[in-house]
């Protein structure tokens, strides 16, 4: 947590056993490991969009990263957590340089530049098609698309935030939800 007085964690820190400055990029020439921090309930919103009446011409996507500071000022706790793990007396005599965002970084300003710079996706969008009853929503409960007859979505799209965690279980839940439904719909 990134603040105590959280009652559920809102970052998530994992240990990857290779260096490198991207999630599926080549790691790094020299050994070491990789702590890579992600917010688990950001505030930012991107969309898609379709970009004209051609379906084989790509949405328009535009994540937002960051563009709510709270998300900043989140990940640039994380950082200071990392690095005071890092430093516990148990774990710092194995560390030999932090070599990124480096120990030369250190004010606030220099550390959400660094963050600005290597941002990347965690791979879990969701919400671009969420469930709900509000204007917004995309689907109904039954998962259908408002205003489509026979046309369900059922992926992590219809999440209408993100979960605390990794999106793979819950979506196994829905998917699951939605066969029940499906098949109690044409089973009747």
């Amino acid at each position: 947590k990134t603040d105590q007085s959280l009652e559920t964690p809102d970052i998530q820190s994992l240990v990857l056993m290779f260096s490198s400055t991207a999630i599926g990029g080549a790691p790094h020439k020299f050994p070491g490991v990789t702590v890579v921090s992600t917010l688990l309930r950001p505030e930012s919103r991107g969309y898609v969009r379709i970009s004209s009446n051609n379906p084989k011409d790509a949405p328009e996507i535009a994540p937002n990263y960051l563009s709510v500071e709270r998300d900043r000022m989140k990940l640039l706790e994380s950082i200071k957590i990392v690095r005071k793990i890092f430093n516990n007396k148990n774990i710092s005599s194995f560390v030999v340089e932090e070599k990124y965002p480096g120990s030369s970084l250190n004010t606030d300003e220099e550390l959400l530049n660094y963050i600005k710079d290597y941002c990347r996706t965690s791979y879990h969008p969701v919400g671009t098609c969420k469930m709900g009853s509000d204007n917004m929503a995309v689907v109904d409960e039954e998962l259908k698309v408002r205003g489509i007859k026979s046309l369900r979505v059922v992926d992590a799209s219809i999440m209408p935030t993100l979960v605390s965690g990794n999106t793979n279980a819950p979506t196994i839940m829905i998917a699951e939800k939605a066969s029940d439904m499906i098949l109690k719909e044409y089973t009747n």
